[in-house]
């Protein structure tokens, strides 16, 4: 039997349930973590994945990591080579996908 938990948010306007997105990360690094902190201001539950690559850590692409970070989103990776990043290696990161409301690949 399948249980779904339900996370009223009192921010949110009448109470609505927070989503739960994943955002992953390939080669529009930028433009993901950017949409990342976006999603992040209505209060929904945003976990970001690096897959596959070293993230390009320089200039807007640092900046949104580091404001990210912050906020307390999880960053995790499937590279080794990601510094400051939790490490998953691949088949966990593909199990924990099904939880997530929506996933958005870039």
């Amino acid at each position: 039997m399948r249980v779904s938990l339900a996370v009223l948010n009192p921010n949110i306007a009448g109470g609505e349930v927070q989503k739960k997105i994943a955002v992953l990360v390939r080669e529009r690094q930028s433009e993901a973590l950017r949409m990342s902190l976006g999603l992040i201001l209505v209060d929904d539950l945003v976990d970001v994945y690096v897959l596959d690559r070293k993230l390009q850590a320089a200039g807007e692409t640092a900046l949104h990591l580091e404001t990210l970070k912050e906020m307390d989103v999880q960053v995790r990776t499937n590279c080794r080579e990601n510094e400051g990043m939790e490490y998953l290696p691949a088949d966990a990161i593909a199990l924990s996908l099904p939880r997530y409301d929506h996933i958005l690949a870039y």
